[in-house]
């Protein structure tokens, strides 16, 4: 016959196998959530814009562009309203750039497949960051006029992942369509094959705030950071436009591509290989694209 204390003892188990498979759940939807923050995302057409539901990136790049499906920032996430357990909050997230002591935040984040080379310097000079970042694919080069005053923790996490050989070698991992023309990239573990349904879930082992968001659009010729819905996980992937997107302003916008459009327009042209899982007609391009090297003046 079972005593009390016996029933309190299944009482707690059960509570803590209840929690582990919420939060098992949680960690499975989150790498999977990355429209351009990391993975893959559900395109959803409001009043004719068209957005996307997020990562830009899988979790907290675990970073594909990740989209809000509406307008405001902070949407709950798929469990729900935000909560401390689910989601990164400003409070407890990484803290936007100090102009007073030239200070960046940048928050360790092992989430993911991680290619950890180590945290970006947080003492900067924004003055001294590079202007612009150049990008030696297997399609030719890609330039971008950085948004150095408006974006400077941004920028300088983008010059110590290139000055670090990060992206040496990784391949553009998402392709958009007429409705979300993008090509997201910046996973360098993406195998961009049309058969990795982990592709998206790569990161650089920590994550920063996001910028530059007052007024932020997304038309052709923007790079913008992937992050999930949460805000304060921006990380290493990016998107690059080649058309015009209809996403609320809560990716950082960190450059304007000056020259490579036409390499986006080959390469949106040829298709995908297969579209993704999400049955939003996005997936691995056709035309691979591979990051030889970055290199910032």
């Amino acid at each position: 016959m079972a005593t009390g204390k016996d029933r309190q003892k299944q009482l707690a188990r059960e509570h803590h196998e209840r929690q582990l498979k919420r939060r098992i759940e949680r960690e499975q939807k989150a790498k999977k959530l990355a429209v351009v923050g990391s993975t893959v995302g559900v395109i959803v057409v409001v009043g004719g814009i068209v957005a996307a539901t997020a990562l830009l990136g899988g979790d907290s790049e675990s970073t594909a562009a990740a989209a809000s499906p509406t307008p405001s920032a902070g949407v709950p996430t798929p469990e729900g309203s935000p909560t401390p357990e689910n989601t990164v909050t400003p409070a407890a997230g990484p803290k936007a750039f100090d102009a007073k002591t030239g200070t960046c935040d940048y928050v360790a984040d092992e989430m993911g497949s991680v290619k950890n080379v180590g945290l970006p310097p947080k003492k900067i000079k924004p003055k001294k960051l590079p202007a612009t970042l150049t990008f030696k694919t297997s399609q030719g080069d890609i330039e971008i006029k950085l948004n150095t005053d408006k974006a400077p923790c941004t920028v300088n996490a983008l010059a110590f992942l290139a000055e670090k050989g990060y992206y040496d070698g990784s391949k553009c991992h998402r392709l958009g369509n007429a409705q979300f023309p993008m090509l997201q990239c910046g996973d360098p573990t993406a195998k961009a094959d049309g058969k990795g349904e982990a592709d998206g879930q790569g990161g650089p082992g920590f994550r920063m705030a996001e910028e530059n968001l007052q007024g932020a659009t997304y038309k052709r010729g923007v790079m913008a950071m992937a992050k999930t819905m949460a805000p304060g996980t921006t990380g290493s992937q990016f998107f690059l436009v080649y058309g015009d997107i209809g996403l609320s302003p809560d990716y950082t916008p960190v450059g304007t591509i000056t020259k490579g459009l036409d390499i986006l327009d080959k390469v949106n042209k040829a298709g995908v290989i297969t579209p993704g899982p999400a049955g939003d007609g996005t997936g691995a391009p056709k035309e691979s694209v591979e990051i030889k090297s970055v290199t910032t003046s």
